[in-house]
């Protein structure tokens, strides 16, 4: 069998992939409302409804614009991939708990979602946080 060796990406590369899915999942879908499913899941969310929904979406959608900001930074690595999982688990959950009859695959928004918060960790681990 042939062994085949391959170099990992370069930090930039990973930063940036992280960084363009909380992009594209802040500013995109959520503060420019370009996916409005996910207003419909966040007012399925009890306390929110219809009246808070929106404006708390578009506060969401500005702290996830401002992770990418930080992943692409590269300042406190370590930090950046706890806050990342600890937001995402805690989407997650609520989206479960709350609105998992409007989420269309639920179990593969959680796969996927492992996925990319690995990526999140490997990117911090590559610049030197938490291993």
């Amino acid at each position: 069998m042939l062994a085949l060796s391959l170099p990992l990406p370069p930090l930039l590369v990973v930063r940036g992939a992280v960084a363009a899915v909380w992009l594209y999942e802040g500013l995109w879908c959520k503060v420019l409302g370009r996916e409005p499913h996910q207003v419909r899941v966040v007012e399925a969310v009890p306390r929110l409804g219809p009246l808070v929904g929106r404006p708390f979406l578009v506060a969401l959608g500005l702290v996830e614009t401002t992770l990418a900001a930080w992943v692409l930074s590269g300042i406190a690595p370590g930090l950046c991939a706890i806050a990342q999982v600890v937001l995402l688990v805690a989407l997650n959950v609520n989206g479960l708990l709350w609105a998992r009859h409007i989420i269309h695959d639920p179990g593969g928004m959680v796969v996927k979602n492992i996925a990319f918060l690995l990526l999140a960790w490997i990117a911090a681990v590559m610049s030197g946080g938490p291993s």
